[in-house]
């Protein structure tokens, strides 16, 4: 009986214990990690809405499992407007100021180009989560490790199916960022890598205007086989409206192809309606590709939170806070140098896969250069992505014989 006695005062006295070291954990420090993102115009607000929710959501999932080396993780949020000066007074401030420990939810090349000078000056970790613009790695700044989607990849898969769909004439909307004119220069580039015979050029558009119908009447006597673009809303969707107002496309003649990933974009139909049908489009997710748990987890979390299906954004959003995450609990340390090490070293398992980064100079460098993509084509108004047709993806082919043009 004293035995027993004994044993319960123990077990409890070392409840009472983990009890208080638990929430000790919870009261520690912050571990504080900067998102520079858009909150504002001009820049794309809804990225940086869409990057703020999914980060949210994996900041309070690693909390609720307590958090990194017994500390909460906190994120610092500043607005950048997509402009590049106030990227980087964005990331000064929460480098200098805040003292964060990392810094990512990059989403817009020219401001990312201007973020990671700040952050190669201050050897901080800078983790990108959607600046496509080959820029970025070309730096070669260790600093910087790449999450995101990036061109030359962007491009080879366009230019490959540009090339399957035998076309004669293709023309570039591209607008006047390191995103746009960098991914359509690179389409051409990709087209002669691969000895085609298309004849492709581009036309640089201000992505400030509302009004495009210039360069637009200028197609309407030769139209071409395709238009792509490499533009983001809202200039993009101006694009979009305004091509299907003067008939230009789609049409049965003339396509839309998307460089942007943007027909999975929350307000993508609302803005559009039917001057998005027959849009093809390059993406980073696809509702037909394999998911894994942290992928299931995180999407019925941002169902319930938003009401909206996820995207490519949002997990590519996940994945650049996983990254920062796990090397900061692997390195078992908040310090600049043993955290970036990890990150170009070890492997991460994100929502899109296991995550590792090239080593090679050049447009891959310290990029995850496995990314997984696929092609699809819009076929309905308001048509959700999982009902659009799949053209290529991990483990499907690509197959242009199922685009469909207007009739």
């Amino acid at each position: 009986m004293k035995f027993s006695i004994f044993r319960q005062i123990r077990v409890t006295f070392f409840g009472v214990i983990l009890g208080i070291f638990t929430l000790s954990a919870l009261a520690a420090e912050p571990i504080l990690i900067g998102l520079s993102i858009t909150r504002s115009p001009p820049g794309s607000v809804i990225q940086g809405q869409q990057i703020k929710d999914a980060m949210e959501i994996y900041a309070d999932m690693l909390n609720a499992r307590g958090g990194l080396l017994g500390r909460p993780v906190k994120l610092v949020i500043e607005d950048n407007q997509g402009i590049p000066e106030k990227g980087r007074s964005a990331v000064e401030k929460l480098i200098t100021k805040d003292k964060v420990v990392a810094i990512t939810g990059g989403h817009q090349s020219s401001v990312c180009l201007s973020e990671i000078e700040v952050a190669h000056r201050y050897q901080v970790p800078y983790v990108n989560t959607n600046c496509w613009a080959d820029s970025v790695r070309i730096k070669g700044y260790p600093e910087v490790i790449n999450t995101s989607p990036y061109n030359y990849i962007v491009a080879d898969s366009m230019a490959e199916t540009l090339k399957a769909m035998k076309v004669k004439r293709v023309v570039g909307f591209a607008e006047n960022t390191d995103y746009g004119i960098g991914l359509a220069k690179g389409v051409g580039e990709a087209l002669k890598r691969k000895g085609s015979t298309i004849e492709y050029k581009f036309e640089t558009l201000d992505r400030a205007s509302k009004d495009f119908t210039p360069a637009i009447l200028a197609l309407k006597a030769n139209p071409p086989d395709v238009i792509v673009m490499t533009m983001l809303p809202p200039a993009a969707y101006i694009a979009l409206n305004q091509l299907y107002e003067q008939g230009v496309a789609p049409t049965s003649k003339t396509i839309i192809y998307d460089g942007a990933g943007m027909a999975d974009y929350p307000d993508f139909w609302q803005n559009v309606k039917d001057a998005g049908k027959y849009m093809m489009t390059i993406g980073m997710y696809h509702p037909d590709m394999k998911m894994n748990d942290l992928a299931k987890q995180v999407a019925v979390e941002y169902k319930k939170r938003t009401n909206n299906d996820p995207n490519r954004l949002i997990y590519q959003a996940v994945d650049s806070l996983v990254v920062v995450t796990e090397a900061i609990r692997q390195a078992n340390t908040t310090d600049s140098a043993k955290i970036l090490d990890v990150m170009r070293k070890s492997k991460f398992d994100g929502a899109r896969g296991l995550m590792t980064f090239d080593t090679f100079p050049g447009v891959s460098y310290q990029q995850w250069a496995a990314i997984p993509y696929v092609n699809y084509q819009l076929t309905d108004v308001n048509q959700a992505v999982g009902k659009t047709t799949l053209l290529q993806g991990p483990g499907t082919p690509l197959n242009t014989s199922k685009i469909v043009y207007p009739k």
